[in-house]
């Protein structure tokens, strides 16, 4: 039984799908994150173990609340990692990069979800979908300040 959240079946599908993008984007960023923050060393050690902890942990909350909007939705949300893999555009890597190599590789996994959400982000806007419209916008705005505080630590004096 489908409960009659005023979308339609076409939008909720759609929704669902863009939804699917920005889990799997989401998932592979906080996986890619807590990999960094086992995996760093170097001068800046202290510093990033921190800051990567805080991020995936804060990525970990939003793929839960993606995940369950999607079900809100009336689908069912990609969970195994051959889909993820699939839908996501945040790619791993094969080695353990320095220290900056890590936080631009994070970054650009930032960039890429930031621009995975402006394209939900229009569907929901196109479905008359405020609830889905406002877990978009806040994960967008979580993207774009953690893309910049990264960017922010790669800049010289």
């Amino acid at each position: 039984m489908q409960i009659d959240l005023g979308i339609g079946a076409t939008n909720r599908k759609r929704l669902a799908e863009k939804l699917g993008h920005l889990l799997a984007d989401s998932y592979r960023l906080a996986l890619k994150t807590q990999n960094y923050h086992w995996n760093v060393s170097g001068p800046m050690f202290h510093t990033l173990h921190i800051m990567f902890e805080g991020q995936y942990e804060e990525l970990a909350e939003a793929v839960d609340a993606i995940a369950e909007r999607i079900r809100v939705l009336g689908h069912f949300a990609p969970g195994n990692f051959e889909d993820l893999n699939l839908l996501s555009a945040v790619k791993d890597s094969k080695e353990i990069p320095p220290a900056t190599e890590m936080i631009k590789e994070l970054m650009d996994g930032h960039v890429i979800a930031i621009r995975t959400a402006r394209r939900a982000l229009a569907a929901a806007f196109d479905a008359d979908d405020e609830a889905t419209t406002d877990l978009v916008t806040e994960r967008l705005s979580v993207h774009e300040k953690t893309a910049w505080m990264l960017k922010s630590l790669l800049e010289e004096e």
